[in-house]
């Protein structure tokens, strides 16, 4: 009995530590995630639909998009400051940080008439061919699904008129 509490105390113990690992891990990136949040929200899910959701979406993706903005091969006039002073290693840690979110579900399901004309629109420009017939994407390539329509509309806005040309999958 007196080696089953030992072994129930030391596993307890590690597994305290490694939660307040799992917890400090971004401890020092707070006020990095506080300046993000203004714009993309306390869960990731802005309010405004103009821009992205980043809660959840691809690792790499978010890195070079966050690189992007840095280099100013992705312009955007909040992003370039909010970006211009990190290092690769942060760049890397929020882009982290932001893909192991989950998810949110921002309560868009659209009409039938916007359905329709979504899918004919993903059709006509071949959509399916990077970012999956689930447009869930893949590490190279944003997930669409459940993104908030405004800020889709914009983004392919933005790159048909060459306003966004950096590469998405460099």
């Amino acid at each position: 009995m007196r080696a089953w509490t030992i072994i129930v105390c030391f596993c307890l113990s590690f597994s305290a530590l490694s939660l307040s690992t799992v917890a400090d891990e971004y401890a020092e990136m707070r006020e990095m995630l506080e300046q993000c949040e203004v714009c993309h929200g306390k869960t990731a899910a802005p309010a405004d639909d103009t821009y992205p959701i980043l809660a959840g979406q691809e690792l790499y993706y978010l890195y070079v998009q966050l690189k992007d903005f840095k280099s100013g091969h992705r312009t955007n006039e909040f992003m370039a400051p909010v970006v211009a002073e990190l290092d690769k290693a942060q760049l890397m840690a929020l882009a982290k940080f932001y893909s192991e979110q989950a998810w949110p579900n921002i309560g868009f399901d659209g009409n039938a008439t916007q359905k329709n004309k979504g899918e004919k629109a993903a059709d006509a420009g071949q959509c399916v061919a990077c970012h999956l017939s689930s447009y869930m994407g893949n590490s190279r390539v944003p997930r669409l699904a459940g993104q908030h329509p405004g800020y889709l509309i914009k983004t392919m806005l933005d790159m048909k008129s060459k306003a966004r040309n950096n590469a998405p999958s460099k």
